[in-house]
């Protein structure tokens, strides 16, 4: 898989251009996976462009609810008729700038597999946390509470991405040996909390400073299933990141 996290960029129409470029250049593409994330202002003309392609799109946040007296926010429900697929959640400036917690987190996912679609659940570390030797610890809570009540069929809906806090935005990149190392752990991990069978089909994706030149050697690795990238797909050089990983599939 390969997905895009727009963020907050491109507007309604730079979006809508954009999404067409790449239902012209990779809308075909079957042997990868890939999911744009736009704006919620977007999302709409973005999935219309998309509607005839094999390209799925998805939200980057939603409120837990099917729906009531929550300004500003949008519901899983709302995004059935547009053809949404995918939801991310708990990603690490959810966390760190609206102090979103796990519990938080673990009732988004709820939502999100209540209503048929799929969650792709950020976890990771910062800067601080690695360099105390707490990654392993911070991965677990983040995992265990946000996986809070699932059953094995449940999480086997859920989609991880692993993104280590200081790389996301920095130009500094994992190591693919310190990011094959770290999904190994959650993988052992997950066995721990279900099972072999489980943890061995998860997907677990790698997000922090992907670029083409660098993508490689991370998705050649045994434990990556693939990228959540960020500044890389808001250009044209995402389809390259795309057929990078097809020549891994």
């Amino acid at each position: 898989m390969v997905a895009g996290n727009w963020k907050m960029n491109k507007s309604p129409g730079e979006a809508r251009m954009f999404a067409g470029f790449l239902a012209s250049s990779i809308g075909e593409e079957s042997s990868v996976d890939v999911v744009v994330f736009p704006t919620s202002l977007a999302v709409s003309g973005v999935a219309d462009m998309m509607k005839d392609t094999k390209i799925k799109v998805g939200v980057q946040n939603i409120h837990p609810a099917d729906g009531g007296a929550f300004t500003g926010e949008i519901s899983v429900p709302m995004l059935k008729e547009l053809y949404i697929d995918y939801v991310l959640v708990g990603h690490s400036e959810r966390r760190q700038l609206f102090g979103e917690t796990d519990a938080q987190t673990n009732e988004k996912i709820k939502a999100v597999l209540r209503n048929g679609l799929t969650p792709v659940f950020c976890i990771g570390e910062t800067l601080e946390e690695r360099k105390a030797n707490l990654t392993n610890s911070v991965l677990e809570r983040q995992l265990k509470n946000g996986l809070m009540g699932f059953t094995k069929e449940e999480a086997s809906g859920v989609i991880i991405a692993y993104e280590p806090v200081w790389a996301i935005g920095t130009g500094v990149v994992a190591t693919p040996e310190q990011a094959e190392e770290t999904m190994k752990y959650i993988r052992q991990f997950l066995v721990g909390l279900y099972d072999y069978d489980l943890a061995e089909s998860i997907r677990i994706l790698y997000g922090g400073s992907i670029k083409p030149d660098n993508f490689d050697s991370l998705v050649a690795m045994e434990d990556i299933d693939g990228g959540l990238v960020g500044g890389a797909s808001l250009l044209e050089s995402f389809v390259q990141l795309v057929a990078i990983a097809k020549n891994h599939e």
